[in-house]
């Protein structure tokens, strides 16, 4: 065919294998198309030489890491650590400000509950936005600034005076959360592995857990020995520390940066003709996947048990102080430890066989089971019984986010991972701050936390339904 890219063959609905950041000079996917659009690009057969703009940022490590193991493997090791800080501190440590900024400073339970709600509508509309940009630039420089952020804002709590101080910090932390924490991890790991993506977003996802698991007794340690002032610049100082060595000396965000391909495969091992591998390479843009039942029943489950998830989880800590229950906020502590490490557990367990089995269904039976932690939670009042329930719990909230992860990667593919998942996870955040709203005018108007909690249970039996509809989407070659 005169005068076509040599890479490029009619008919054929996939792109150019691996993708990269782009450093400016390397030609578009849709630069070509519209120079040559009656073609479409399909995978190069032969393992990538990285020069030029492409090898943008060869991490020092791995010049030194035992090359025996893919180099994804260490990739997806240090996810874990960068998301042990980043969300520990980010998220987790929401459920540890809440009861001090309360006290400290006088504001009512719907006051502060509205700023993590708009916490959580803000770093969605944050991923919303940075989702496309991730696809076509790489997450790299979104992940910097995102830790960057998070420290500033999550020092910021430690001084805020008045109302708009608070919703300022959190915007800020919001924004980061939004780009540099799920949606530039998970496009990340996309790139890095098809085949085992389930295990290497488990391995990443197990450091949500343990920043939950550890992050939230030092928080309450530090809050109980020097308040907000002490604890907030200590925690948010903790996660550039940590993450930005790991991710400037460990992470490479692409496989083709170290002449790589997905999974650590040669060309022998990839079947380019096999209906996976087409749809993980289909181009997908947000008019397009929102003309399919599965867009929308990803968006609506997603949305209904972040609803109840987060919630429950930003407000565990302070039910579990109430009289009646665990009755003081280390005991309470201790049982969102045990919350977290029953998600680490279980997000192990998922991890290792989610790869082949039905992820649609599995969602929903892990809606359901978190239907029943969240009732539960009402109907017990022993410490025995309530820390029974919080590991319960537990076993279902980190799996949730691991799984609409797994989902928008095996529905709609790795290549536009980040424009997809960037509106599945606006709608999810977009459900946990009107759930956080919801919960704190229930509780102000109730005087408790038994009816916002049944009703988080009810939503969370309809997401079990909704995900359902979910269906795997065929790909573009298939459907002609």
């Amino acid at each position: 065919m005169v005068g076509a890219p040599a890479d490029l063959r009619p008919g054929r609905a996939q792109l150019p294998v691996p993708l990269a950041d782009r450093g400016g000079d390397l030609p578009s996917v849709q630069g070509a198309r519209l120079r040559h659009p009656h073609l479409v690009p399909i995978p190069r057969p032969s393992v990538v030489t990285v020069t030029g703009p492409l090898a943008v940022h060869r991490p020092p490590a791995s010049r030194i890491l035992p090359d025996r193991y893919f180099y994804g493997w260490y990739v997806a090791g240090a996810c874990t650590v960068m998301m042990f800080v980043t969300v520990g501190v980010g998220y987790y440590g929401l459920s540890v400000f809440l009861r001090p900024l309360q006290v400290e400073h006088g504001w009512s339970n719907i006051v502060v509950s509205g700023a993590t709600g708009m916490y959580f509508v803000l770093s969605g509309v944050s991923a919303f936005v940075a989702g496309p940009f991730i696809d076509r630039l790489g997450p790299r420089r979104f992940m910097i600034a995102g830790i960057l952020l998070t420290t500033v804002g999550t020092a910021a709590i430690g001084w805020v005076a008045e109302v708009w101080h608070l919703y300022a910090a959190y915007a800020l932390m919001a924004v980061a959360f939004g780009m540099g924490s799920a949606v530039s991890v998970s496009s990340m790991l996309s790139r890095w592995f098809i085949e085992h993506r389930s295990k290497a977003m488990t391995i990443s996802s197990t450091g949500v857990s343990l920043g939950g698991s550890v992050l939230v007794p030092v928080g309450t340690a530090l809050v109980g020995r020097g308040g907000l002032e002490l604890a907030a610049p200590i925690l948010g100082l903790l996660v550039s520390v940590v993450a930005l060595p790991v991710l400037l000396l460990v992470v490479a965000t692409d496989p083709a940066h170290l002449g790589l391909r997905p999974d650590g495969r040669t060309t022998d091992d990839v079947d380019t003709s096999s209906a996976r591998h087409r749809a993980q390479y289909r181009i997908w843009t947000r008019a397009a996947a929102a003309r399919t039942v599965t867009f929308w029943a990803l968006l609506g489950g997603f949305a209904l048990t972040l609803a109840a998830q987060t919630a429950v989880l930003i407000h565990q800590l302070s039910f579990l102080q109430e009289p009646g229950r665990l009755g003081s906020r280390n005991a309470a502590a201790l049982a969102v430890t045990t919350t977290a490490i029953g998600s680490i557990v279980a997000r192990l367990v998922v991890g290792l066989v989610a790869d082949g089995l039905d992820k649609r269904r599995m969602t929903s039976g892990l809606f359901a089971l978190q239907a029943v932690a969240v009732f539960a939670y009402v109907q017990v009042s022993s410490p025995v019984g309530l820390y029974a329930v919080a590991l319960l719990f537990g076993f279902t909230i980190g799996n949730v986010y691991l799984m609409q992860s797994l989902l928008v990667g095996e529905l709609f593919g790795l290549v536009s991972f980040g424009t997809v998942f960037g509106v599945v996870s606006l709608a999810g955040q977009l459900g946990s701050g009107v759930g956080l709203v919801v919960i704190g005018w229930l509780h102000d108007r109730t005087g408790g936390y038994g009816t916002p909690f049944t009703v988080f249970a009810v939503l969370d039996v309809l997401a079990a339904v909704v995900v359902l509809a979910a269906r795997p989407l065929r790909a573009a070659a298939d459907q002609r």
